[in-house]
C-alpha cells in the first residue's frame, strides 16, 4: 500500500522535502495557512513565493485543512518554525493515529521554554512515544534538493527502528540519509550552526576575509561542542552532518538565510527591517536569544553566542564585537584538556 506522509507547512524546505517524498512513491499531502498557495500548487503545481522557477511533481497535494492533512496519515514531517511548533502540535493531537511516525526538521530552540522541538512534541502529543519522535537535520539547503542536486541528511530517534523507518521514507538516489541515536546532539546542532552562520554573514558583510571566517567556523564549533555536551549530546555528532558538515552549509552558502540576515545587519540595515526584507522565518536570530540563555543556565562559556546577542538585542556595533572576541584574555585551545609542561 501506498504511504500516506504529511509535511506541515508549505515552506522551501517543507516543499523540498514534499518533492523528496513524492519522488519515492509516497502519497503526499502538503499544507498551508494560505489558500492562495494550495490553490496555486494544485492548479500551477508551483510555490513561487519559495521557490521561483521550480515545477512541483502533480501528485503532492496541498490543502488547507489541517484535520485533511494529518488524518490517517503513516508519518508527519512537521517543518513548522520553532515559535509555532507547539501550536501546530496542539491542533494535530485530535486527528493522529497512535502508530503515526512524527518527524520535524525544525532547527531551533523554544523561546521562553528554551526546549528542543521533541521536548516541546512530547509536551503536545502525550499520547505518542516520545522514543520514536525522529528529527532530521544536516547540510540540505531547499533550493538545491528541489533541483535533485546530491544531499546528506541525518534523521536521529531514541528508537532506532524509528529512525530507520524515516529514513527509508526519505532516502533517494540523490538525497542520502543516515541515522542516528543522539536526539539532543542533532537537535542541538541543528539549532546552534544558525548563530554562527549570523555571524559569517557579517564577517563577510564587513569583509574581514577567509582567515575570520575560519576562524569563526571552527570556534563556534567549539561552543556548539561545549553547550551540547553540557546539555547531554555525544560530541562526535558534532563532527557529522548535524554539526560540522551543516556548519560548513550554512556559512558559506548565500542560500543561508542565516548568512543573508548577518550580511545585511553588516551594511548597517536594522534587525526589524532586515526580518522584514527577508520575509522568511530567519531562525538564527530566536536562537541567538536562546542559546545565551542556556548558556547561562548550563554555565556555558559561549563568547561569540554573547557577542552576536549583544549586537542583535543590545544595539552594539558588528565592528566592536568582532574586536572584543579578538581581543579576550589569552587561552588554550583545547580548554578542556589539562596541559602538561
Amino acid at each position: 500500500m501506498t504511504q500516506k506522509v504529511s509535511v506541515l507547512v508549505a515552506g522551501s524546505w517543507g516543499t523540498a522535502l514534499a518533492s523528496v517524498l513524492a519522488d519515492n512513491g509516497k502519497e503526499v499531502l502538503l499544507w498551508s495557512r494560505n489558500e492562495e498557495q494550495v490553490i496555486e500548487i494544485n492548479e500551477k503545481h508551483t510555490n513561487s513565493r519559495f521557490l521561483k522557477d521550480i515545477t512541483l511533481s502533480p501528485s503532492i497535494i496541498a490543502t488547507h485543512s489541517l484535520q485533511e492533512a494529518v488524518q490517517d496519515a503513516d508519518a508527519i514531517i512537521m517543518v513548522v518554525p520553532s515559535s509555532g511548533m507547539r501550536e501546530v502540535a496542539a491542533r494535530i493531537r485530535p486527528f493522529l493515529k497512535k502508530d503515526t511516525l512524527i518527524i520535524h526538521a525544525t532547527k531551533g530552540f523554544e523561546t521562553g521554554t528554551l526546549k528542543r522541538m521533541t521536548e516541546v512534541l512530547a509536551d503536545e502529543l502525550p499520547e505518542m512515544e516520545p522514543k520514536r519522535f525522529v528529527v532530521l537535520s544536516g547540510p540540505s539547503h531547499a533550493e538545491e534538493v528541489i533541483c535533485k542536486m546530491p544531499t546528506t541528511v541525518v534523521v536521529a530517534a531514541e528508537d532506532i527502528e524509528a529512525a530507520e523507518t524515516a529514513q527509508d521514507l526519505l532516502i533517494t538516489r540523490y538525497f542520502r540519509v543516515y541515522t542516528n541515536p543522539d536526539v539532543t546532539g542533532v537537535e542541538v546542532g541543528g539549532a546552534l550552526k544558525n548563530i554562527i552562520g549570523l555571524g559569517a554573514g557579517l564577517t563577510d558583510g564587513l569583509d574581514f576575509g577567509d582567515n575570520a571566517k575560519a576562524a569563526l567556523v571552527t570556534r563556534g564549533l567549539a561552543e556548539i561542542t561545549r553547550l551540547g555536551t553540557a546539555m547531554g549530546a555525544n560530541p562526535l555528532t558534532f563532527a557529522g552532518l548535524a554539526g560540522i558538515g551543516d556548519l560548513i552549509a550554512t556559512c558559506t552558502s548565500k542560500h543561508s538565510r542565516n548568512w543573508r540576515a548577518g550580511n545585511k545587519l553588516a551594511k548597517g540595515i536594522a534587525l526589524d527591517d532586515v526580518l522584514a526584507e527577508m520575509g522568511m522565518v530567519v531562525e538564527g536570530v530566536k536562537t541567538t536569544k536562546a542559546a545565551y540563555d542556556l548558556a547561562q543556565r548550563y554555565e556555558v562559556t559561549m563568547p561569540i553566542t554573547n557577542e552576536l546577542h549583544n549586537v542583535l538585542f543590545e544595539g552594539k556595533s558588528p565592528q566592536l564585537a568582532a574586536g572584543d572576541l579578538m581581543g579576550r584574555v589569552r587561552t588554550h585551545e583545547m580548554e578542556e584538556l589539562p596541559l602538561t609542561r
